[in-house]
Order: structure tokens, then C-alpha cells, then sequence
């Protein structure tokens, strides 16, 4: 007598074991830390990615850093101008190439992202606040070690995609919970 398979927990009500409803759960949990704690940076997300770069000087030259973060040319030149007039960043030109600009963190810049770095860590500490030290490093690393394999096969051209599909997405659900 062959046994019936069984019914995954998340087809009978019960989410907790839904991989995508964890996944939303944390990542919303995440993206509203993040969101508060970047609410002054200009550029949000993507401030805060150009002024990472700049900090740990990998931002080369601006059309470089564009391509890099998928960010269209002309929105990265107002979001450099943006920076650049919060005192964080500063474009000077390339030595290699004197019609291209190198992105700078300023001391203001690196003071900044050693604050935001900071911030972003509680906001972690409050997401993973059920777990206790060694499951939150092991979960980190599971979770990176996914992350890098999924990236290897799918490259995310724009780390910022996420986040902003998730904010377009999230309110349509909510509403239509809201109807139901």
C-alpha cells in the first residue's frame, strides 16, 4: 500500500513554512530599517551604493560606477551633483583620462558611511533579533552563499531592483488583502 505524499504545510493556511512569505516577511522587516536609516542620504539606496564605492575606492570613473550599479548616465550625474553638494563625495579628474571623473569619499563621506554602516547593523540585529549570535552569523552565511550562487547564474545588474520592486509590489498586496 503506497503511502499519499504530504501536503506541504504553506497549501493548508499555515505560511510560516512558505519559503516567499519568510523571505517578503524579512526583507520587508529590512527594507523599512534601511529606508528610515537612508531617509537623509540623498539618493536613498543608490546614495548609499555610489558613496560605498567612493568609500572603499572602487567607484573608478563615473560612467564606470553607472555601469557598474545599472544606474542610467544622466541619473548618476544628479546623483553625484546630489552627493557632491552634501559635502560626501567629490569628482576630480581621472589622471588616465582627463575628460573622465574618478568618484572621492570626503572625510564627511567616510564619517557618513561609517554611520549609516552602523545604523544598517542594528537594523539587521532588529531583523534577525529571534536568532540567537551564532545563528544570525550562520544565517548570514547561508544566506550570502545562496545569494552568490544565484548571482553567478542571474547576475543582478542593479542591487537596488529588489528593494524597488518590492516597494511597487508590496502596496498592491496589502490593497488587495485590504478587498478580500
Amino acid at each position: 500500500m503506497t503511502q499519499a505524499p504530504e501536503t506541504p504545510a504553506h497549501t493548508t493556511g499555515d505560511l510560516s513554512s512558505d519559503l516567499g512569505w519568510a523571505l517578503g516577511v524579512v526583507l520587508r522587516g529590512y527594507a523599512k530599517g534601511a529606508q528610515h536609516v537612508m531617509e537623509n542620504l540623498p539618493g536613498g539606496p543608490r546614495g548609499y551604493q555610489i558613496l560605498t564605492a567612493a568609500v572603499a575606492g572602487t567607484a573608478c570613473t563615473q560612467l564606470a560606477l553607472a555601469n557598474q550599479l545599472g544606474i542610467d548616465r544622466t541619473v548618476m550625474t544628479y546623483l553625484l551633483d546630489d552627493l557632491e553638494k552634501a559635502g560626501l563625495i567629490e569628482r576630480q579628474p581621472d589622471p588616465a583620462d582627463r575628460r573622465a571623473r574618478r568618484i572621492l569619499a570626503t572625510e564627511q563621506g567616510r564619517a557618513t558611511m561609517c554611520d549609516l554602516q552602523r545604523k544598517l547593523h542594528d537594523v539587521e540585529e532588529r531583523v534577525l533579533t529571534a536568532l540567537d549570535e551564532p545563528d544570525r552569523t550562520g544565517f548570514r552565511d547561508l544566506l550570502r552563499r545562496v545569494a552568490t550562487r544565484l548571482d553567478e547564474h542571474d547576475p543582478l545588474a542593479d542591487a537596488c531592483a529588489p528593494i524597488e520592486e518590492f516597494a511597487r509590489v508590496e502596496p498592491a498586496v496589502r490593497a488587495r488583502r485590504r478587498r478580500a
